[in-house]
């Protein structure tokens, strides 16, 4: 069975993202989940990737005392668009301001991921296109008031009610949007229990 050989690991999820959570439930992949509080800063001389992948990495930094059969999973995702990242929202005015430059355009989500063990540390990403159409400012509004995306990267979850009505377009991983590219993760997961 597909869990038993999972279990051969202790696999930490150091996420406290829901979605992330459900996502390896959804994968029948069992795990715990650990917290190390850090500041996610990055050097402003980072773009793209290399944004996520530091931040993905510095959370696994964190983890410093691994057992030999212990996996910690971070991940980071952003949304970059017009040369720029964007994280969580900082109030509402922000979260407005990130629909509204993003509305009839296409921008780009990022996601790395880290998996560290005692003795390695393996960081991969993974990018999705997304186009939303042009958006009204009452529909930004309404998302805003009744949703309250102020803990999403670029002011949004594509699962939600913006998602449905605004989004005309999606390029590459839909699971990656929503906070974690679920392919890539379970095809590594795969190559630490060494099956084929």
């Amino acid at each position: 069975m597909l869990k038993d050989k999972f279990n051969i690991y202790q696999i930490i999820l150091a996420s406290g993202s829901p979605r992330r959570q459900q996502f390896l439930k959804e994968m029948d992949v069992p795990f715990i989940i650990q917290l190390n509080e850090i500041e996610e800063v990055y050097p402003n001389t980072l773009k793209a990737e290399e944004i996520t992948n530091y931040l993905a990495e510095l959370k696994a930094a964190a983890f410093n005392d691994l057992k030999p059969n212990e996996i910690v999973i971070t991940s980071d995702t952003i949304v970059w668009h017009e040369n720029k990242a964007l994280g969580k929202p900082k109030n509402y005015s922000d979260a407005f301001q990130m629909l509204q430059s993003m509305s009839g355009k296409t921008h780009d989500v990022i996601t790395s991921v880290s998996f560290k063990t005692i003795q390695t540390i393996e960081t991969f990403h993974e990018v999705t296109k997304v186009t939303f159409k042009p958006l009204s400012e009452a529909e930004i509004i309404y998302y805003l008031d009744n949703y309250k995306p102020f803990d999403k990267a670029g002011s949004y979850g594509i699962q939600e009610w913006i998602g449905l009505i605004g989004i005309s377009k999606i390029e590459g991983s839909y699971t990656n949007v929503v906070g974690l590219p679920v392919e890539k993760v379970y095809s590594k997961l795969l190559e630490y229990v060494k099956m084929d």
